[in-house]
C-alpha cells in the first residue's frame, strides 16, 4: 500500500486576497443565489470532476455576513497576496527544509460544487522538495502551497445548498507528503508531526474545523482514492486501514467477475414501473404513488457479489449505492438484497423477466422523481459497474463517522487549473528568506528532545505532551519551580482524568488553579492521586483549594495514619495470609486503596503494605 497526506490548515491572520477579517459569525446580513457551470481549464479540456458536479443542477444560495465585501462575492478583483499569509507559509517551508520558488504565480482551480461564489478556488505553489523525520524515517515534503479556504456549507435541501462567506478566503496552508507513508499508523504519526510543525509557528488557528488531512490511498493493485476532508486525526489510522480492505474486496470481486465474463448490459436501462404495481408499504411504493419513475438496469454475471455472504462492510452493491446518491438519490437496491423494502419475490420475478435476466445475473433497481434524473444516475451507476470488471477507479470519497468512506465525485486533475490573471506574481528575494530563516522557531522534533534531556522525561512522557498540545503549558509551570515528573503526570493524565465528560471551555477555568494545585502536592497537603477529585471540585464551584479538598476528602495521608490503616487491613485478614502468604498482596492492596482513596502515592502505599505483610507472613510461619 501506498498514502500520502494532504494538510490543510487556517493560518491566523486577515483573508487572502482582501482586507476582510476572519472571523465566523452566525449574523446573516444578505442572501443571493447563483448556478455554476464547467469551464475548460489551460489546456482547454473540462475536468472530470467539475463537470460531474455540474451536471447536478443545484442552485447555490451564498450568505454574507458584516464583514463579508466584494471580493467574496465575486463583484470585485481579489486583492494583493496577504504579504503575512505568505511568510507564514515560507515559515514552514524552512522548518520543513523546502526549497522556496523564485516568484508565486496564483493559479485558480476550477470548483463548481458551490463552494466558492466564483467557481473557483485561487491557489499558489511557495516551496518544493522538503522533508520531515518521523519515528526515525525520513518522509518527503512535495510541495507547500497557500490557498484559500471554501465557503461555509450551513444547509442542503432538495436541488438548493446554502454557504455562509465568512469563511471564504481565511488564508489555507497546504502540505503535501510524498506517497512514501507505508501504515494507517504511519500516517497518524506524519500527520502529528506536520501539526506539531504548524504550531510552532505560533500563527495558526486552532479548534474544530481549522485542520483538515486529504488522504491519497491506494493499495496493491488497485488505484489512488483520494479521502477529502478528515478533521479527526484520532479515524485517520481506521480511514486508511478500511480503505484498504475495501480494495481488497473489490480486487477479488473483480477478479470473479472477470472469471465470469461479466459484463454489464449495453443496453442499458428499462422502465419496471408497472412491474413493481404490486408493490408493498415501503419507500419504492410510495415514491411511485408521488409519480417518481423506477428504471432497472441488467448486470450479467454479477449474481451474489453485489452483497456476499457474510455481511462484510465493503461490498460492490455498496458502491453503487454510494454513486446513486452522490446524483441525489436515496441509494438503491439490488437483487442480492431483494425480496425487501416492500419489493416482494412476484415483483422481483417480474423484474427478471422484463431484463431477460438468469439466475447468474444481477440487476440494479433504483427510483427517482423524474425520467431524466433516473437515466443520469442509471448511466452513472453502470459506468461503475463496469469499472468494477477491472478493479478500483481512481476517485474522491468523503469520510463517513464509523471510519468509513463514500464515493463523491471522480478524482480531479489538471484539467480543472489555468493561471489567475487579477493576481501580478510575487517575487520571492533573498533578503526575505534570510529574515524568516533567522527567526525560524524551535522545530518540535528538537523541542521534544531538549525537554526529555532537560527534565529526564521519558520520550513516551515527552510524545504525550506534544500530542495532548501541553509543551508550552508543561514549560510554564516548570519555569515556576514544579517538579516536571509531577507537571507532566497534571497534563497528560490527571487533567484530562478532571475534564472527561465537560465541554472544552471547562479547561479554561482550571488555568489559574495548576500551579497551586501542585504546590498542594509538593508540600504533602495532597496526594497526587486526588489531583482529579480536586480539579473536579474547582469546576463544581471549590472558591479555594483548601475547599476543593476539604470537599473531596483528599488531605493527604501522613506516614502514621497510612501505616495505622495497612495493619487494620493486615489484622483483619490474618486467614488469608495464613494460606496465600505473599500472594495475598493483591487483594490486601485493594482493601487498602478503598480506605486511603487517593490521601497518598500508590507507590507509597504498595511499599508500606509489601513490608507489613512480609512481617506477618514470618510471624505466622512454623516454628
Amino acid at each position: 500500500m501506498k498514502v500520502g497526506l494532504e494538510v490543510h490548515q487556517q493560518l491566523a491572520t486577515g483573508k487572502l486576497f482582501c482586507d476582510c477579517p476572519a472571523v465566523l459569525s452566525d449574523q446573516v446580513e444578505a442572501t443571493f443565489t447563483r448556478q455554476l457551470r464547467a469551464t475548460g481549464g489551460e489546456n482547454h479540456a473540462v475536468d472530470a470532476s467539475a463537470a460531474f458536479q455540474a451536471s447536478r443542477g443545484l442552485v447555490y444560495r451564498y450568505e454574507s455576513v458584516a464583514t463579508s465585501c466584494l471580493v467574496e462575492l465575486d463583484e470585485e478583483p481579489p486583492h494583493a497576496l496577504n504579504a503575512e499569509a505568505v511568510d507564514v507559509a515560507l515559515t514552514i517551508a524552512g522548518l520543513v527544509h523546502a526549497r522556496p520558488l523564485d516568484e508565486i504565480e496564483v493559479m485558480r482551480k476550477i470548483v463548481v460544487d458551490g463552494s466558492n461564489t466564483a467557481g473557483f478556488q485561487r491557489t499558489a505553489l511557495l516551496a518544493v522538495d522538503g522533508r520531515i523525520e518521523v519515528a526515525g524515517r525520513t518522509h518527503a515534503i512535495q510541495s507547500i502551497c497557500l490557498e484559500e479556504d471554501a465557503a461555509r456549507k450551513v444547509e442542503e435541501a432538495e436541488g438548493t445548498v446554502a454557504y455562509r462567506l465568512d469563511r471564504l478566503g481565511i488564508p489555507l496552508i497546504e502540505i503535501a507528503t510524498g506517497p512514501d507513508i507505508a501504515s494507517g499508523r504511519e500516517a497518524r504519526e506524519v500527520a502529528e508531526e506536520i501539526g506539531a510543525l504548524l504550531r510552532a509557528t505560533g500563527r495558526v488557528r486552532r479548534g474544530i474545523g481549522t485542520i483538515r488531512e486529504d488522504l491519497n490511498v491506494s493499495a496493491e493493485g488497485g488505484a489512488r482514492v483520494e479521502i477529502k476532508g478528515v478533521q479527526e486525526l484520532r479515524l485517520l489510522e481506521r480511514y486508511v486501514d478500511a480503505e484498504v480492505e475495501r480494495q481488497r474486496v473489490l480486487l477479488e470481486a473483480a477478479a470473479s467477475l472477470r472469471a465470469r465474463s461479466a459484463r454489464v448490459d449495453p443496453g442499458g436501462g428499462v422502465d419496471v414501473g408497472a412491474d413493481l404495481a404490486g408493490a408493498g408499504p415501503g419507500f419504492v411504493r410510495d415514491a411511485l404513488r408521488r409519480g417518481s419513475t423506477a428504471m432497472a438496469l441488467r448486470l450479467e454475471g454479477f449474481a451474489g457479489l453485489l452483497r456476499p455472504p457474510g455481511g462484510a462492510e465493503e461490498r460492490l452493491g455498496r458502491e453503487l449505492a454510494d454513486v446513486a446518491r452522490a446524483h441525489g438519490l436515496r441509494g438503491l437496491l439490488h437483487s442480492d438484497e431483494l425480496p425487501a423494502l416492500g419489493v416482494g419475490g412476484p415483483e422481483v420475478e417480474a423484474i427478471r423477466r422484463r431484463l431477460s435476466a438468469s439466475a447468474a445475473d444481477a440487476f440494479v433497481l433504483l427510483v427517482a422523481p423524474t425520467r431524466p434524473v433516473a437515466e443520469r444516475a442509471l448511466r452513472a451507476v453502470a459506468a461503475r459497474a463496469q469499472a468494477a470488471l477491472a478493479g478500483i477507479p481512481s476517485e474522491t470519497r468523503d469520510p463517513l463517522p464509523d471510519g468509513r468512506t463514500r464515493y463523491s465525485r471522480p478524482l480531479p486533475g489538471r484539467d480543472r487549473m489555468y493561471p489567475e490573471t487579477d493576481v501580478p506574481p510575487v517575487r520571492i528575494d533573498v533578503d526575505r528568506i534570510a529574515r524568516i530563516e533567522r527567526a525560524l522557531p524551535e522545530r518540535p522534533s528538537e523541542r521534544r528532545a531538549r525537554l526529555a534531556a532537560a527534565h529526564a522525561l521519558s520520550p513516551e512522557a515527552v510524545r504525550a505532551l506534544a500530542r495532548d498540545d501541553e509543551l508550552d503549558r508543561f514549560e510554564q509551570l516548570v519555569a515556576q519551580g514544579r517538579p516536571a515528573p509531577l507537571v507532566a503526570r497534571l497534563l497528560t493524565h490527571d487533567l484530562p482524568a478532571a475534564l472527561e465528560g465537560r465541554d472544552a471551555v471547562a479547561g479554561d477555568r482550571l488555568e489559574d488553579q495548576l500551579g497551586g494545585t501542585l504546590a498542594a502536592v509538593v508540600d504533602g497537603r495532597l496526594a497526587k492521586e486526588g489531583v482529579p477529585a480536586v480539579l473536579r471540585a474547582f469546576l463544581d464551584g471549590a472558591q479555594s483549594l483548601d475547599d476543593a479538598i476539604r470537599a473531596t476528602g483528599a488531605t493527604a495521608l501522613g506516614p502514621d495514619e497510612l501505616d495505622a490503616v495497612v495493619a487494620r487491613v493486615i489484622a483483619g485478614n490474618a486467614e488469608l495470609i495464613r494460606s496465600k502468604g505473599p500472594d495475598a498482596f493483591a487483594g490486601l492492596m485493594g482493601d487498602v486503596m478503598r480506605e486511603v482513596r487517593g490521601r497518598r502515592d500508590g507507590k507509597d502505599v504498595a511499599d508500606r503494605l509489601r513490608a507489613a505483610l512480609a512481617a506477618a507472613v514470618r510471624g505466622s510461619a512454623p516454628a
